[in-house]
């Protein structure tokens, strides 16, 4: 496979270094991504980069995600308005555990010459003196070569501590650092990276006369304006605790007809025809949602498993009348919690579950406004706990909790209530 064309059919490339194509026909090519360790997760916008390294180790080339253990100390400027907090020691060292066992489902660590690598960049600035760096960096790279970057010159007016202005510099020294110990010719990166993937390229060329190059990805976009990979909650994480598999394999359902195309060229490892087809039976039956399903379903298993797969896809049926009790008695706290957020909700005692119940769904619960409502419902089969059609004469005491603790109340096609018992 050619790196560079799998990347261009996908929508992936937004700038390239003359002579970069040629350099990955060459030979087998050693290149890397920096990734931000400033949270104990990635989310689903490093996922972007993560499946540039994919791609590259599948077209043979050799991965390297580069932590940025030194440069989370920093803080990039590229993009932001304003200086970022500065992490300590411990909560980066924390950070970078967890996102290194994330990247492990994705790339490669034991499959010969092109195995994937990860390294941090702290391992050879901690002991790097501010003298010592400015010797054999600072020299190298004019001033006015460094204000004339982007990330630079946005915000000479708002104010730039000389600690983001050195940013460059710093990623600039870790291409270099690569170049030189891992024979690493390629740095790939979002576009907002150009600036400081070149000052890397720029810096390599004047210290040591080599030759490097650089490919940068479009930032992406949701169709309508709205920043990718946020929600009303925040960012939609890639470890469960952060963001339940249901909430992710929701995110992917909802996309719009116009992002799932760009989407699933992008996360998904299906090949140009494979999803050329898959877009051809979209457009045939645009309500049936075959392109959303597909790309949340395959996101869904290579992120988390297949066992969460299944249950976010149970949970997302529980709310269209397609599943059985089986189905809701299945689900964790966390995902019943998420799936019924915003319906009607009751917190009663385990002692009230002791009575008829009429008196349960009007005097304990509210979810009828009269005893006759209720019977009238449950006369005509339209009432369910726990998706169990019931009759009058059901004993609530015979009923099992899910999650030893929530009973689901359905009223009628669309009417949910959830009771927690204290």
């Amino acid at each position: 496979m050619n790196f560079v064309e799998e990347l261009k059919w996908r929508g992936m490339i937004h700038d390239i270094m003359p002579g970069t194509e040629e350099q990955l026909q060459k030979e087998m090519t050693t290149a890397y991504i920096g990734f931000d360790p400033t949270a104990d997760s990635l989310h689903i916008g490093s996922l972007v980069q993560i499946m540039i390294l994919v791609h590259l180790q599948r077209c043979g080339h050799k991965p390297i995600a580069l932590m940025g253990g030194a440069t989370g100390m920093v803080g990039d400027p590229s993009g932001k308005s304003k200086e970022r907090n500065i992490l300590s020691e411990d909560i980066l060292q924390h950070n970078l555990k967890c996102v290194q066992k994330q990247m492990e489902r994705f790339l490669d660590f034991k499959c010969g010459d092109n195995c994937a690598e990860i390294v941090n960049n702290f391992d050879w600035f901690k002991d790097f003196s501010f003298l010592e760096f400015i010797r054999d960096a600072g020299k190298h790279i004019p001033i006015n070569y460094m204000m004339a970057k982007d990330s630079v010159k946005s915000r000479l007016e708002t104010g730039m501590s000389f600690t983001e202005f050195s940013y460059q510099l710093v990623q600039g020294y870790d291409f270099y650092w690569l170049f030189k110990n891992k024979n690493c010719k390629l740095q790939l990166g979002g576009s907002d990276q150009w600036g400081n993937i070149t000052t890397g390229t720029e810096f390599i060329r004047r210290k040591v006369g080599g030759e490097a190059f650089a490919v940068t990805t479009p930032l992406l976009k949701k169709a309508d304006g709205g920043k990718f990979g946020k929600t009303e909650d925040g960012n939609v994480w890639l470890d469960k605790q952060l963001t339940s598999p249901y909430k992710f394999y929701q995110f992917w359902l909802n996309s719009s007809d116009e992002d799932v195309k760009n989407y699933i060229r992008i996360f998904t490892l299906f090949s140009k025809d494979e999803i050329e087809s898959l877009e051809e039976q979209h457009n045939q039956a645009p309500h049936l949602r075959l392109l959303q399903k597909t790309l949340a379903k395959d996101i869904t298993i290579r992120v988390h498993s297949e066992e969460d797969f299944n249950l976010a896809f149970k949970a997302s049926n529980i709310l269209f009348g397609k599943s059985t009790s089986d189905d809701v008695m299945q689900l964790d706290e966390e995902t019943l919690l998420s799936v019924f957020e915003g319906v009607p909700q009751f917190k009663i005692s385990s002692k009230d579950l002791n009575c008829d119940i009429f008196t349960f769904f009007t005097e304990k619960t509210k979810v009828f406004s009269s005893k006759g409502e209720a019977r009238r419902m449950i006369n005509s089969n339209a009432v369910s706990i726990n998706k169990e059609k019931i009759g009058t004469e059901v004993s609530l005491l015979d009923v099992n909790l899910i999650s030893n603790k929530y009973l689901l109340i359905q009223k009628g096609k669309k009417n949910y209530f959830l009771i927690t018992i204290i």
